[in-house]
């Protein structure tokens, strides 16, 4: 029979997650992880198998807490671009107030692993579809609530701003505030 464990497993997933979000899949050893977790290696690998299986339950509770966190600050009151504005620099003043800017882990995750591992693929796609659809559901409450054209397209829209935010989560690595709440500004004219 095996010693109890001693460790709060989301702990561990906790900063795991926020190891592999400074240093990327690749570049994160078992050594960096076990030292981050302050669990040995093999405590590690016997509660979550492999670094990999570790890594995909780190980009689940990422996709989980961040569509948590879009979808609160998009149900507070306000228009739907001010709730998206608002959403916008959330995320550009969270990425430029860490010590090490490094973006999303969905974003650099995608531009790691995306394209050829189909399983790093389908976790990415799938925090994406999930932040789409929390913009979806504010755009059509927005049309409800007459502050967004009723013919604009919600899902296009919404797939437009995924993809400002990605751009905007590479460039709050190198880019000041201003720069990145302009073209947030500019962004959300089209709505």
């Amino acid at each position: 029979m095996g010693r109890p464990r001693s460790f709060d497993e989301d702990a561990v997933v906790e900063r795991a997650m926020e190891t592999f979000w400074t240093h990327g899949y690749a570049n994160t050893s078992p050594a960096q992880l076990a030292e981050a977790c302050g669990v040995g290696k093999g405590s590690l690998y016997n509660t979550f198998g492999s670094k990999r299986e570790l890594f995909d339950q780190c980009l689940a509770r990422y996709d989980r807490t961040g569509v948590e966190l879009a979808r609160e600050v998009l149900s507070q009151p306000g228009t739907t671009r001010e709730r998206l504005r608002a959403w916008m620099r959330w995320t550009v003043d969270n990425d430029l107030a860490q010590p090490v800017r490094r973006g999303c882990l969905v974003v650099n995750t995608a531009m790691e692993l995306g394209g050829h591992d189909a399983e790093a693929t389908k976790a990415v796609t799938a925090a994406h579809a999930h932040l789409v659809e929390a913009f979806v559901e504010r755009i059509e409450q927005g049309k409800r609530d007459g502050d967004v054209p009723t013919q604009l397209d919600a899902l296009a829209y919404s797939e437009f701003l995924m993809n400002t935010i990605g751009g905007l989560r590479i460039m709050a690595k190198i880019a000041d505030a201003e720069t990145l709440y302009r073209i947030i500004d500019t962004a959300l004219t089209t709505l």
